[in-house]
């Protein structure tokens, strides 16, 4: 397994991923929040990855992996693990350069992500019921073919492409003091802050973590990386364990201030506010950063950014949100 980069070298990373990606990836933009704001006395605003292609942040990560190989290594295919979000930035990234893909999924993905990887060319495999389990089928079906394996937020190059969110945001607003992001494996947010910190260091990130599956968060909290229960979630994206060994650990333990983690109906609520005061359909991922957002006594009076990570949702879940009542 990589060593850990560190946050300077995390933050270099950032940099060159930003020259990288400029022809591949939106700026997204960051608008103010009205509601949220006048509800909590702060100013907030929304930097809008649902509106990237593919709807997530994902496919920056994805694309920086693949442009900073080597092409005789890149015809040769890539492989990864993917709850979905990863899985389509990466077949749309080896789309567009050519590159053959093949993506496992874990049998929590749901079908409409499934199909929109296939759409991409991409070939897609369901395997395992955990993301942990899903990963270490993928590491060794890449290793077995000499392929190279991308992974979701394990890898330096992909958690570089990832921290361009944040070079984007500090370029738009430098004046904003803390960030909330949804927290899975870590990628997003170590990327993020490595960069944020190193131009701004009194910047605050801010980890947001659905109840039902905290694994990062717990991970930082024991001083290690150990097998988390994760139960159902409307976070699916951020829902499962964290890798053995993964670089973004460190990062987490060293780089975030602090970690909120929020309950259900508190997800379920934020999702519902932003589709109906903001107008934008939201993932799961992104009601717990709302949420947290919501939750944060910190808060008050502040310039404060929510990094809307994606706007996957499944239309079953989109039935099931606007169907139960608030």
């Amino acid at each position: 397994m990589a060593h850990a980069p560190t946050p300077a070298q995390a933050a270099a990373a950032v940099i060159d991923a930003r020259r990288r990606l400029q022809d591949h990836v939106l700026h997204t933009p960051l608008v103010p929040c009205p509601f949220l704001s006048d509800e909590l006395s702060a100013d907030i605003r929304w930097k809008l990855e649902n509106v990237q292609h593919t709807g997530s942040f994902k496919l920056r990560g994805a694309s920086n992996a693949l442009l900073a190989m080597p092409a005789e290594q890149r015809a040769r295919g890539v492989v990864t693990a993917s709850s979905g979000n990863h899985g389509l930035g990466l077949a749309c990234a080896a789309k567009k350069l050519g590159v053959p893909a093949t993506v496992f999924v874990p049998e929590t993905t749901p079908a409409m992500k499934r199909e929109a990887i296939k759409r991409y060319g991409a070939e897609v495999t369901v395997h395992g019921s955990d993301c942990v389990l899903t990963e270490q089928h993928a590491r060794r079906v890449a290793s077995e073919r000499e392929q190279v394996y991308v992974s979701p937020y394990n890898d330096a190059t992909v958690m570089a492409g990832q921290g361009t969110v944040a070079y984007e945001m500090l370029l738009d607003w430098p004046e904003v003091e803390v960030v909330y992001v949804a927290l899975g494996g870590g990628g997003l947010i170590s990327g993020a802050a490595a960069y944020a910190k190193s131009v701004a260091p009194n910047i605050e990130f801010v980890a947001c973590s659905p109840q039902q599956s905290p694994a990062m968060a717990e991970c930082v909290r024991r001083g290690e990386i150990v097998d988390v229960p994760c139960g159902d979630t409307w976070s699916d994206s951020t829902a499962g364990g964290v890798e053995p060994g993964a670089i973004t650990f460190p990062l987490c333990r060293d780089l975030i201030d602090r970690f909120i983690d929020v309950d259900e109906t508190a997800i379920e609520q934020a999702m519902k506010d932003a589709l109906v005061h903001q107008h934008l359909l939201v993932e799961g991922a992104v009601g717990v950063a709302i949420a947290a957002c919501r939750q944060d006594a910190e808060l008050r009076g502040r310039r404060a950014a929510i990094i809307v990570c994606g706007g996957n949702l499944p239309f079953d879940l989109l039935q099931k949100l606007v169907a139960r009542e608030s």
